[in-house]
């Protein structure tokens, strides 16, 4: 928990306890103090699991009156209830009680407020260390959903601009300097290839977290006689977990989700890169849209990619959260333990700050405007056709080390010269170099010749270019101008 960002004031806390019971309190005598109290309570944290805990006690209490170890007319009774609390939270005429323990305290709190012995019962069969997974589990599958949709939606977007620019001319680089021609439309092409893998990675996380941990109890499964099997079916899990105490002690899915999640800060923060890079003077690619875009307090002339720079900042927060997540299990013993209420708020930070980094992006470089003839110049100079003229070499038959050689030869011939292009070298004293230079040497070496001369598959050619683009767009099920639907129930 931040405790900075604890909502109650001390003193204030106490008095919000007033009359209140802790689900565990018959044990013990004495109770912890306030700040205590405070310092062991999550309700800080897991209050956004409320929606998800009443979900899974609807559930579950319908499954115990079928099982008959509640009476129907009382599962009716709570039913009704449980599902009042929720319209009720949801339109704002109750809150969360921020003086509880837990959400789980909080809910069944209100729920035996309200119907006094009958909301007592609806905890049977279960212990906090399978609901709270419950409840993260619920929670993590619509999350991951949306995340899913937005970084869906950020791979359609640019793919509408890889298709407006799909014969826009740049330089590619290596070690930040001139490799060789390709175009624009190829460059957000790789994005999207980076983007279709963090896709997949939150969607295997997903897979793999999609089974039910209720009615695993605190660690050994219960001696009531649960339907786990229902269970899990009504609350849209594929299965219920195997083992019981692998069932609590498990935190795989967070830590898979955390590093999906760090991963595809990761990408952003490089695109963002390219993109501070592309939108300065000495580049001049690319014009952010002053709507995204910042000035400066000093000096009036300034246009900021601050956007863009604070995605790039943010990606040491995932990785953060991602470090503590692993440095927190790694000496944890099975099954439960009090270390693992601290799983939550590293999760939903890394989730929090990717998704709205997604959105940020998206709306950048959809309003970005690309400078065509500043980047078309660029490929113009610094050799970059160098591959180029030793591939032609090649095709005439000479082994490509020897073709290397000699094209590394000629560009030390126009250094010398005061050259920048191999296309300013004659005929004559390309031959110098290699008898088998020919009159067509010259059209090969433009930077248009050079990117369509790549028709190999993943090539930049402009008609592989288009045909990556249709891939990307069937293997996704993209649609050009795709936006993100609304996922949260």
């Amino acid at each position: 928990m931040r405790y900075a960002d604890a909502p109650l004031k001390r003193g204030e806390f106490m008095a919000g306890m007033e009359g209140k019971e802790v689900l565990w309190g018959g044990r013990t005598a004495e109770k912890p103090n306030e700040e205590a109290f405070i310092f062991q309570a999550s309700i800080c944290i897991d209050k956004r699991l409320v929606q998800d805990d009443i979900h899974g006690s609807r559930v579950h209490v319908s499954m115990l009156s079928k099982q008959g170890i509640i009476p129907q007319d009382t599962a009716v009774v709570l039913d009704a209830e449980l599902l009042r609390i929720a319209e009720e939270l949801a339109n704002g005429s109750l809150v969360v009680d921020e003086s509880a323990e837990d959400v789980h305290s909080f809910v069944e709190a209100e729920l035996t407020r309200r119907l006094g012995d009958a909301g007592r019962m609806v905890h049977a069969g279960r212990s906090r260390n399978d609901q709270v997974m419950l409840d993260f589990k619920l929670y993590l599958k619509q999350r991951g959903a949306e995340l899913c949709g937005q970084i869906e939606a950020l791979m359609a977007t640019l793919l509408d601009r890889a298709e407006e620019y799909v014969d826009a001319l740049m330089p590619g680089y290596t070690h930040l300097q001139r490799a060789q021609p390709v175009t624009l439309g190829f460059h957000l092409i790789a994005w999207v290839c980076a983007l279709e893998r963090d896709l997949s990675r939150f969607r295997d996380a997903l897979f793999r977290m999609d089974e039910c941990p209720l009615g695993s109890g605190a660690l050994a499964g219960s001696d009531l006689p649960l339907d786990r099997e229902e269970t899990a079916a009504h609350l849209g899990f594929r299965a219920p977990t195997l083992n019981a105490m692998d069932s609590v002690a498990d935190r795989d899915f967070a830590i898979e989700l955390a590093s999906a999640a760090a991963i595809c800060q990761i990408h952003l923060s490089r695109f963002c890169e390219d993109v501070v890079l592309w939108a300065s003077a000495e580049f001049g690619f690319l014009d952010l849209s002053e709507k995204w875009s910042t000035g400066s307090s000093i000096m009036p002339q300034k246009k900021n990619p601050d956007f863009a720079e604070l995605i790039r900042g943010k990606s040491g927060r995932a990785v953060g959260n991602l470090v503590a997540l692993l440095t927190l299990l790694k000496g944890i013993p099975y099954a439960y333990d009090k270390d693992l209420q601290e799983d939550k708020d590293s999760l939903f930070d890394s989730l929090d700050t990717v998704s709205v980094c997604l959105q940020m992006f998206r709306g950048m470089i959809a309003a970005s405007s690309f400078n065509r003839e500043r980047m078309e110049t660029a490929c113009i100079g610094g050799f970059s056709e160098a591959t180029d003229a030793a591939d032609y070499l090649v095709r005439k038959g000479l082994p490509f080390r020897k073709a290397h050689e000699v094209s590394a030869l000629i560009v030390r011939d126009c250094i010398d010269a005061g050259q920048s292009r191999i296309g300013e070298r004659t005929l004559e004293e390309l031959q110098a170099r290699s008898p088998l230079f020919e009159a067509d040497i010259f059209d090969a070496l433009s930077p248009v010749a050079c990117v369509n001369a790549r028709k190999t598959l993943g090539g930049t050619a402009f008609d592989e270019t288009r045909r990556q683009i249709a891939v990307l767009r069937t293997r996704g099920r993209l649609s050009s101008k795709t936006a993100p639907s609304p996922i949260r129930k």
